[in-house]
């Protein structure tokens, strides 16, 4: 700023020397020719503005969020086993197709000449785990009496899971699907639905598709789990689902930490 008034001033103090000088020698068209010239040097430059070619600075938001990601791939790779390739059984019945990137992994089989495949989703992981809570003496009293409430009721412990489709069709007929929970050694039965595709979505949608099947006679349920055993989903299947989806889902972890960080880097 001191800069530009002490030229504001050296202007300012030319300015009638050179209109003197002008009008000695009574050239009235030189004067107005030096006036734009005095005008000129009086007024101010403006700041030159550093010019780089270098990329914009990362923000520091992104470069801290890209040090936890990559905390998190080496922590990943260190512990996960993504890196595990799963032995298949000799006699298991299944061919396998598992796309990366995806979250389910699918089987299937020709059995007496009906097509059945069994799309197995991301497990449902439990790892024993509980909850830090602050409750007082008489709320662990009572928890530890609802516990022991449970076990006499004979129910089990929470176990980890694979929800799984299973859908069996002959030729162009009726579609039979069931819904289910894999668990390390046993099937569940959550649903059954037997359909025929009509190509109307709006009718397909409306359709009845059976009772809740815990509702059915136990006959019936039973003879629909040997139906499926039958069909090769067995707790050997479902045993070596149980490790594959939990790898697969390792894998798909680490991927998609990569991706992440990949975004970031740009």
């Amino acid at each position: 700023m001191a800069l530009f008034a002490a030229a504001r001033r050296a202007a300012a103090s030319s300015v009638p020397i050179l209109l003197r000088a002008s009008a000695s020698s009574g050239s009235h068209r030189s004067a107005a020719l030096l006036r734009p010239l005095a005008a000129a040097v009086a007024r101010p430059k403006p700041r030159a503005m550093p010019f780089s070619s270098a990329p914009a600075t990362r923000p520091s938001s992104d470069a801290e969020l890209l040090s936890v990601i990559d905390s998190e791939i080496k922590y990943a790779e260190d512990c996960d086993d993504h890196d595990r390739v799963e032995e298949i059984p000799d006699n298991f019945p299944f061919k396998i197709s598992d796309e990366k990137g995806t979250n389910v992994v699918t089987l299937k089989r020709t059995y007496q000449g009906e097509q059945i495949e069994v799309v197995a989703h991301m497990p449902s992981l439990v790892t024993g785990d509980e909850p830090d809570h602050d409750r007082d003496g008489e709320d662990e009293g009572e928890d530890k009496e609802g516990d022991d409430d449970a076990e006499d009721e004979g129910q089990k412990p929470e176990q980890s899971s694979v929800p799984l489709t299973v859908t069996i069709t002959k030729g162009d007929g009726p579609v039979l699907e069931f819904a289910c929970t894999a668990y390390p050694d046993e099937v569940l039965i959550d649903a059954l639905s037997v359909t025929q595709p009509s190509g109307d979505d709006e009718h397909d949608m409306i359709v009845y598709e059976g009772p809740d099947f815990n509702d059915l006679d136990e006959n019936l349920q039973r003879a629909f789990h040997k139906y499926l055993e039958l069909r090769g989903i067995s707790p050997m299947t479902t045993n070596f689902l149980h490790e594959y989806m939990i790898n697969k889902d390792s894998r798909e972890y680490l991927l998609w930490l990569r991706k992440l960080k990949d975004y970031f880097k740009q």
